[in-house]
């Protein structure tokens, strides 16, 4: 496989042709994450995806770390409304109010959680086990869109305050963080392979 050049491994098809794409394929989605402030980044992301492409988020991911202080929780936690009302101007990102809105809300969410769990790393991975749930799916059909996994995080996610964290879309996350790994059988990435 090493011998492989980037273009001719063999991927998950989501991952089409787009460098970037390809590139937060092979980097990125799947690989385990337990830095609270990537944990943080991917969780606004995840929530600003809701209803668009992930590739229009990776396209203005930039935009967003620069809008939303690099994703540190206690920065974006301060954003007054104003700061708020300013992002909406941003062309940079989606600007949809309640996505904009949810970002400040999740970080003093975000901010509780690492009070009392002392990290929101040490929360979030008992929820598979604390270590990634590796699954074998043959083809994109097989890849669920929820599991009671995700649906038992988005309950208690939305009991402690956030916000855009339905099953899907944190099924969706738990696949970005590598909380799950969803890489297809004839994946390159695909652990065990």
């Amino acid at each position: 496989m090493d011998r492989l050049t980037q273009h001719e491994r063999p991927r998950c098809g989501w991952s089409g042709t787009d460098p970037l794409y390809i590139a937060y394929h092979d980097e990125e989605w799947g690989v385990p994450a337990h830095n609270d402030r990537h944990l943080f980044e991917m969780l606004v992301l995840e929530g600003a995806q809701a209803g668009l492409s992930w590739l229009t988020i990776l396209r203005k991911r930039a935009a967003y770390r620069q809008a939303f202080r690099n994703f540190q929780p206690d920065q974006v936690a301060r954003l007054s409304d104003a700061d708020l009302e300013g992002l909406l101007l941003d062309e940079g990102i989606v600007r949809n109010r309640l996505k904009v809105w949810s970002a400040r809300d999740n970080a003093r969410a975000f901010l509780e959680v690492q009070r009392e769990f002392g990290s929101f790393d040490a929360f979030l991975w008992p929820f598979v086990g604390c270590g990634p749930k590796v699954n074998h799916p043959s083809t994109l059909a097989e890849v669920p869109a929820v599991t009671p996994e995700a649906e038992a995080l988005s309950k208690a996610l939305k009991k402690r305050g956030f916000r855009f964290v339905g099953p899907t879309i944190v099924y969706a996350y738990m696949q970005a963080v590598g909380m799950v790994d969803d890489h297809l059988a004839t994946c390159w990435k695909r652990r065990g392979r």
